[in-house]
């Protein structure tokens, strides 16, 4: 079979059954553990900055200082700040590569898009395995690794438009679910086998003997290692087994072609978002008394950037497609579906990144006064961290098929929302009950368990969201409409962190909470005006 397919209607019945389920399910398949690794890659910086902590990566920030005084609290401080500043940057870069992902396969082909972006996604792994190897490793190169770590999350973009592509509309719920569903396991499964593969030494380098909490050193530059050989089987199963549509790609172009154009549109992307981690890093916000505002400035100009830039510095083939494409962000539907796929996708990736380190920040360090202090007491979270990421992931797939089942995403997404807002404060009360006792861990199981629901609430929701969308708009504007508000929701990576990093250091994580359980309510509002309510503009999707 030529990687090439140029026959393709897997509407027609008799073509599905005969030829098409076949193709479509081999890509599928080997487009899942294509996505599962880029969200491990992606997403690994919120656990990798808890080891961190543990044995003293400092930047370099507090050598020379002596420890207790008021400089080297207020360094290690700093230095806690920038842990979360990496899977943010992660987050950042990831999202704004989702935004030309989104309109990769309909230049480059869906085989040539995905075997070249898995194999980029070598560069960050790498390069964290390295910058591990040495607790006095320069912040700038952590920062750059978690940069290149948004590879990951811009892939997913371009694997749910490309999927999309290969099935029937009958069966998009379950496609979509089953793509995204197990590509969204890779945070939970890196959240359980990095903690698991640091405990060993033999993909670390030589260091230090150090030992913290029976992890050794050397071992912590697994987590960077681990992912390497995973990446390169999954490299070679995308070049040799899947293939490019004419559906998906009208122009079919050969590998070298449609490598070209897709490492040129994320070339643009990679510009924008070095613009972004910049503005977000470089500019001295404070000094304007807008440190804690920043991020809602340098998102939606990173965005407007990285849609200019594909608008204007792209060659004229390539800008005349996108401008079709483009087309989507006319559509008031567009804009209602990426909100309301913020609220499910952008919460559940910020969550994944930030729940290791809220939980850290909650249970474990709760002197403010001593930054060193470690409540003995303290839940071993990491042993659970996993779970929520996991059981959000495995949720999706089944948001897609009980949508299929009552023939309706925007049902599926009311139930699921009203349960979201209700677990949302949930979590916001007993964060408040923690903080306030000598004894926090008191409350780790009622926290835990409403967390639990609040990723298992996202999961169902990212499903039903994307199985509406098919509904919504014609094939065409389908996958450009999917990886747009999936890129979009992605920044959520990037603003959760944030937003809970800034609370920590108030000491008010609660005040991120409420924040989000209204934003919930709002889209709840949206999408029955829109897609339930006696003046919907279309019929429960």
């Amino acid at each position: 079979m030529s990687v090439n397919i140029k026959d393709w209607n897997v509407e027609e019945e008799s073509f599905w059954t005969s030829t098409g389920k076949k193709i479509a399910n081999k890509n599928l398949w080997l487009s899942i553990p294509a996505l599962f690794l880029s969200f491990a890659t992606w997403a690994m910086w919120g656990v990798i900055i808890k080891y961190m902590k543990d044995f003293g990566y400092n930047f370099g920030l507090t050598n020379g200082l002596e420890e207790g005084t008021e400089a080297f609290n207020n360094a290690l401080a700093e230095v806690n700040n920038l842990y979360y500043t990496l899977p943010a940057i992660a987050g950042l870069a990831g999202a704004t590569l989702r935004l030309p992902n989104s309109f990769l396969i309909s230049l480059g082909g869906g085989r040539n898009v995905i075997f070249i972006t898995t194999a980029l996604m070598l560069i960050p792994t790498i390069g964290t395995g390295m910058a591990l190897s040495d607790i006095n490793t320069p912040y700038l190169f952590f920062a750059i690794m978690a940069f290149f770590s948004g590879f990951g999350g811009g892939n997913f973009a371009s694997s749910m438009s490309n999927i999309s592509g290969f099935f029937p509309k009958k069966m998009q719920g379950y496609a979509l679910g089953m793509n995204a569903g197990i590509g969204n396991l890779g945070v939970g499964a890196m959240q359980k086998l990095i903690p698991f593969i640091v405990g060993f030494i033999f993909l670390g380098a030589a260091g230090s003997d150090a030992v913290v909490n029976n992890i050794p050193f050397a071992g912590i530059q697994n987590a960077g290692w681990i992912w390497v050989p995973m990446l390169i089987l999954a490299t070679i199963g995308a070049y040799f087994g899947m293939n490019n549509i004419s559906t998906n790609c009208p122009s079919l172009p050969n590998t070298a072609q449609g490598v070209g154009k897709t490492v040129y549109l994320v070339t643009l992307g990679l510009i924008a978002a070095g613009i972004g981690v910049f503005l977000l890093l470089g500019v001295p916000w404070a000094t304007f008394g807008m440190k804690d505002s920043s991020i809602w400035i340098v998102v939606p100009i990173v965005a407007i950037i990285t849609v200019q830039l594909m608008k204007f510095a792209t060659p004229t083939e390539i800008r005349s497609n996108l401008r079709k494409q483009f087309e989507i962000l006319n559509s008031k539907h567009n804009w209602i579906m990426t909100t309301i796929y913020i609220m499910t996708f952008g919460s559940f990736i910020g969550f994944s990144f930030a729940f290791p380190k809220l939980c850290q920040d909650i249970f474990e360090f709760t002197d403010k006064t001593n930054p060193l202090f470690k409540n003995p007491n303290a839940p071993n979270y990491m042993l659970w961290a996993f779970i929520g990421p996991m059981i959000g992931a495995l949720a999706r797939p089944l948001g897609g098929i009980l949508s299929d089942k009552v023939n309706s995403g925007a049902k599926v997404t009311a139930v699921a929302t009203l349960i979201q807002i209700v677990a949302t404060f949930g979590v916001a009360y007993f964060v408040v009950q923690a903080k306030n006792i000598a004894t926090p861990e008191d409350y780790w199981w009622p926290f835990f368990g409403c967390f639990m629901i609040l990723f298992v609430t996202t999961g169902i929701g990212n499903g039903s969201t994307f199985r509406s969308i098919p509904y919504i708009f014609s094939k065409e504007q389908t996958g450009p409409v999917l990886g747009w508000s999936s890129a979009i929701a992605a920044y959520g990576a990037f603003i959760i962190p944030n937003i809970f990093g800034q609370q920590i250091k108030a000491g008010t994580p609660e005040f991120a909470l409420y924040g989000f359980g209204a934003f919930y309510i709002l889209c709840l509002f949206l999408n029955w005006w829109y897609y339930q309510g006696p003046k919907r503009e279309f019929d429960n999707p």
